[in-house]
């Protein structure tokens, strides 16, 4: 599928080795925006579709991006340009130690869907095995940055494997970055939990808000939770 449509904006993929898939979707839709994000930065942008989506359910006036992979930057651009918000769309190509090395701005809100290796995962693209191996961008590397980019009361977000939890805020709280909401999330009742959307603050002393989502009861039939998290976006929700 080269172009993913969505009820507000489309996605071109045909030059992006990671394609839309529920993970960038679920941080989209499920990143807190409480505290009305004046600026956004979505960091590994892919497609790009989840600064697409929080330009759909924010305010945001400054929505930046960063993409290291030139053909997966261009393929973000054309979607930006291409979508009702250009004017609050922009996409750099960067890699993130570069992007931090003069940082000019803070970020109420900093979300990623980073890379991440799994052992079982091995593909012929080459491209596409970038995209997924954790060593493209490690977690110290993304939360180091976070750190030093996320403003006072800002909020930093990402989804990762399950299994990676207990590591990812670990290493979050030797940057100062505290959980403030954590969803754990199941492809349906009976599978084990397979991913982890996390929320991270400045403070220390958060009441952390933890609950688990499940997508499907069975194939194609999403459960109520899913579907009100997703409606806004997907047409056939």
């Amino acid at each position: 599928m080269s172009k993913f449509q969505f009820k507000q904006f489309t996605i071109a993929q045909d030059r992006c080795a990671m394609k839309i898939g529920t993970d960038g979707v679920l941080l989209g839709a499920w990143a807190p925006i409480e505290n009305n994000p004046f600026s956004i930065l979505d960091i590994g942008a892919g497609t790009g579709v989840v600064a697409l989506m929080l330009a759909q359910r924010s305010n945001a006036q400054q929505i930046d991006a960063l993409e290291i992979d030139e053909e997966a930057y261009e393929q973000s651009v054309d979607n930006f340009e291409n979508s009702p918000w250009s004017d609050r769309l922009f996409c750099f190509h960067a890699g993130l130690d570069e992007f931090v090395e003069e940082p000019e701005d803070e970020y109420d809100l900093i979300v990623s869907n980073p890379p991440f290796y799994s052992e079982d995962y091995k593909s012929e693209n080459e491209q596409r095995d970038l995209a997924r191996f954790t060593d493209a961008m490690p977690f110290e590397d993304l939360i180091e940055a976070a750190a030093l980019l996320l403003s006072e009361n800002g909020i930093f977000c990402v989804i990762i494997p399950y299994k990676e939890e207990i590591h990812f805020i670990g290493l979050a709280k030797e940057y100062e970055l505290y959980p403030l909401k954590i969803t754990r999330v199941k492809g349906t009742p009976t599978t084990e939990i397979k991913r982890s959307l996390l929320a991270f603050g400045r403070n220390e002393n958060n009441i952390v808000a933890t609950d688990e989502l499940i997508i499907e009861t069975s194939r194609h039939n999403y459960t109520a939770e899913y579907i009100a998290l997703t409606k806004d976006f997907y047409l056939k929700m």
